[in-house]
Formats: structure tokens, C-alpha cells, sequence
């Protein structure tokens, strides 16, 4: 399944990149299992993902949970915590 990936905030500053389109292994089923695989992708994504506690995502501009299925998504986005007022 080819994906847009997007990075914000610090996670793109740790990435090192804002966006990419990836084709994603099958066996990813979930948001969980794509942040265990993106650590595993070089150091700056290593880096970048080493905390997926602090790291939110949305599938298709929704917020989404760690156990959130891929099934689907066009665009994936990675972003920290934000807080507002």
C-alpha cells in the first residue's frame, strides 16, 4: 500500500525530512507497528521515533490511536503533542 507519510514539528526536525510517499511492507497492520518499524528505518528515524509515546498521529486527518489499522489510509502524519488555549 503506497503512503504519504508527513512529519511535523520536532519529528520532522528529527526525521529530517517533511514528507515522502513509501510503498509500506504488508505485514503493517497498525499505527503501532508502523512507529516499531519507522525506528528501525536509519538513526534519524530511530531518533525521531525512540519515544512513540510522545508522538501523535492522524490516518487521512483523523487522530488516531496506536492500535488504529493502516487498512486504507492514504496519508499518514507524525506530530508531537499539542497543547492550546
Amino acid at each position: 500500500m503506497e503512503v504519504q507519510l508527513l512529519y511535523f514539528a520536532w519529528v520532522r526536525e528529527k526525521a529530517g525530512l517533511g514528507e515522502e510517499k513509501l510503498v509500506l511492507p504488508p505485514d503493517l497492520q497498525t499505527v503501532q507497528d508502523l512507529i516499531l518499524w519507522q525506528q528501525g528505518r536509519g538513526d534519524n528515524f530511530s531518533v525521531a521515533f525512540a519515544n512513540s509515546k510522545t508522538i501523535r498521529v492522524a490516518l487521512d486527518q483523523q487522530h488516531a490511536t496506536p492500535d488504529s489499522p493502516l487498512a486504507g489510509a492514504k496519508e499518514i502524519a507524525f506530530f508531537p503533542p499539542v497543547t492550546g488555549g
